[in-house]
């Protein structure tokens, strides 16, 4: 593996279009969709391919990215970047109305093909969408941070946010985030898990805020409110536009949707924890605390999501600007997202490849550590 090259790259290199550029190739995903609606059959298989099989490909052949960029870049500077992520509701949400508006009765395509359809826009809206949402609702400005729920709502899930900023970031590696996949917790196992654990857990982060602010549940600043109005928003958008149909296929793109946001969240903690200090106290949050992915093409299809331990080090830098490391500060995934993901799908597969890695760090940067079945069990104490 590649250490991180030494010099940064210059802000006035990275305010450049054309270095921003690899950041669009997402866009792809739209053609592929409209493919996809337009013959059924074969061109069905357009958007995963688009996505999960063309970046795969493009990370065999581009390799690994090391280079980081100067992270006293300004904004300004950014502006290409940031465009992409701006853009993508509005197309993502134009996108959705059409295939709801044409593809329930579209007499050219099967009920079979009809779910097929809305599985690739769920690949769509999962892949790149939550990704782009994640992204915005870490930002400060209001504009970025509405259209972060926005997307999420686009895929009934907006207590994500919620989870993620309140629960996710805070207690990583630790037994209270359900989101850290426990060492040899088949992703099957940790799927159903997390569905129920992250809407709770985002309920009662939410709740807590409240009462620090004298304020009961129902009341109208718990963001809740806002995440179910925008979601039935879109049912019945849903229903208006392709009746009970409509509302079915919607769902099946949000399933997928959200089905692969939890894949990568099984994939970008599995198995790492944070060392318990005594009394409900855990080391501070590094980036050894979450998997490192330096393929190239993939960190273009997911905005350096794959930068995750620099993003759990430093979450407010925006993605340009998110710094990748060496195995001697993070543990390294053998591969980018799309094939992680897809090996995170067969657990005696993923067991293989991971358990080694897990054992591995375990002996790099926690050797004083003997008996890790509190961890493995999430046993150890609750944080403070």
């Amino acid at each position: 593996m590649s250490t991180p090259d030494t010099a940064s790259i210059p802000p006035a290199r990275m305010a450049r279009l054309t270095r921003a550029l690899p950041f669009w190739l997402s866009l792809g995903l739209f053609p592929a969709i409209l493919l996809a609606a337009e013959y059924g059959g074969w061109a069905l298989l357009l958007p995963p391919l688009a996505s999960w099989g063309l970046f795969t490909l493009l990370d065999a052949l581009a390799g690994l990215e090391t280079g980081n960029a100067d992270t006293d870049t300004p904004e300004e500077a950014l502006g290409w970047y940031r465009a992409i992520t701006l853009a993508w509701f509005p197309l993502q949400a134009a996108m959705l109305i059409w295939l709801l508006a044409t593809v329930p009765a579209a007499a050219h395509l099967g009920a079979a093909e009809k779910v097929g359809v809305f599985f690739g826009m769920g690949v769509a809206s999962g892949t790149v969408g939550i990704t782009y949402a994640h992204e915005l609702m870490h930002q400060k400005n209001r504009l970025e941070r509405w259209l972060g729920d926005l997307l999420m709502a686009s895929v009934l899930y907006g207590h994500f946010r919620s989870e993620h900023l309140l629960v996710h970031h805070r207690y990583v590696g630790t037994p209270r985030d359900p989101v850290t996949a426990r060492y040899n917790e088949g992703f099957h196992r940790f799927y159903p898990r997390v569905l129920w654990q992250c809407l709770a857990s985002a309920w009662r982060a939410e709740a807590a805020m409240l009462a620090r602010r004298n304020r009961p549940v129902w009341h109208p600043a718990n963001p809740f409110w806002r995440y179910a109005a925008l979601q039935a928003g879109w049912l019945a958008l849903a229903f208006a536009l392709g009746g009970s149909s409509g509302v079915a296929l919607f769902a099946v793109q949000a399933a997928t949707a959200i089905w692969q946001l939890e894949l990568v969240n099984y994939v970008e903690h599995y198995g790492l924890t944070r060392k318990h200090l005594g009394d409900g106290r855990y080391e501070h949050v590094q980036p050894r605390h979450s998997w490192n992915a330096a393929q190239k093409a993939s960190n273009w299809l997911l905005i350096n999501l794959q930068r995750h331990s620099d993003h759990h080090y430093k979450p407010d830098r925006r993605f340009p600007l998110l710094q990748t490391y060496g195995p001697e500060e993070a543990p390294q995934l053998p591969f980018g997202y799309p094939v992680m993901t897809m090996a995170a799908m067969v657990p005696p597969l993923w067991r293989r490849i991971m358990n080694p890695r897990v054992r591995a760090w375990r002996r790099q940067y926690y050797p004083e550590i003997e008996d890790w079945g509190p961890y493995k069990r999430a046993e150890t104490p609750l944080p403070r």
